[in-house]
């Protein structure tokens, strides 16, 4: 009986996970789809107004002028090109908002919807409005390729992964059947999670600095700025880490380069 529960489970597990992917019209692959949209960006809304009610928000001065300038620029330069390429749908429900926060964390990041925080403690890395274009860019990326609503449904998956487990181990001893979850939880998140979030990481890269570029940023900034980012060091290692290397990451931004500053050079107007 319980061989045939497990089997149902998981036949049904396979089954949803099939029929909810679905091509990304922004990236052109198949991309795990259990929550919609608009369910997203709704959660985003909320969860960013809260997060902005209860922050320190610097809402004057010329760094949050830069921010709000950056991410408008950003915004405007990649609704121009949707619509040109006849995919204005992408960024539909997008209700774009850009803060910066006072925070000692070096990051910034961008809920479905358009949903912007920088955190004051990134400035001195990226240094000029460049390599802070270079940075939002990657966070818009994110959230246009729709990488949350991915992840969401990547852990929903997982959750029903380890429902599927535990049916498999019912009729083991406790010690057993705990050492076996343990063991799936590794298990998921090195050879699941993971992998797909720094994949996330090297497309928003690409996406990012196509960005930043149509907007009027050079592209060129993105080199030193990961140089400066690998000198504050961490220690995590790739394969355990949600972010590719800084080296991966600089080789990759080497190769998509060329492409990055033919586009900036046609948003400046430069032969």
């Amino acid at each position: 009986m319980k061989k045939i529960l497990f089997s149902i489970v998981a036949a049904a597990t396979l089954s949803a996970a099939f029929y909810a992917c679905k091509t990304n019209s922004i990236t052109g692959r198949k991309q795990l789809s259990l929550v919609s949209s608009s369910e997203m960006m709704s959660a985003a809304a909320a969860e960013y107004k809260s997060y902005i009610d209860t922050s320190k928000v610097i809402r004057t001065g010329a760094q949050a002028e830069m921010v709000k300038r950056i991410g408008a620029n950003i915004a405007n330069a990649v609704t121009k090109y949707y619509a040109q390429q006849g995919k204005s749908s992408v960024l539909d429900g997008y209700k774009w908002e850009y803060n910066l926060v006072n925070s000692n964390q070096v990051n910034a990041w961008c809920m479905p919807g358009g949903k912007i925080v920088v955190y004051t403690g990134i400035l001195p890395v990226t240094q000029n409005e460049d390599a802070l274009a270079v940075v939002m860019g990657h966070e818009i990326a994110h959230a246009i390729a729709e990488h949350g609503k991915e992840r969401a449904s990547q852990a929903i998956l997982q959750q029903v992964g380890g429902a599927v487990v535990g049916v498999a181990v019912a009729n083991k001893n406790a010690q057993t059947q705990n050492a076996i979850m343990n063991i799936y939880g590794i298990g998921s998140n090195v050879g699941f999670m993971l992998p797909y979030s720094r994949n996330n990481e090297l497309e928003a890269d690409e996406l990012g600095l196509a960005y930043s570029s149509m907007a009027g940023y050079n592209p060129e900034a993105a080199i030193p700025l990961w140089q400066r980012m690998a000198a504050l060091g961490g220690g995590t290692s790739e394969f355990l880490s949600t972010h590719p290397s800084e080296s991966t990451r600089i080789k990759r931004l080497q190769n998509l380069m060329p492409n990055a500053i033919t586009i900036y050079k046609q948003a400046k107007g430069i032969k």
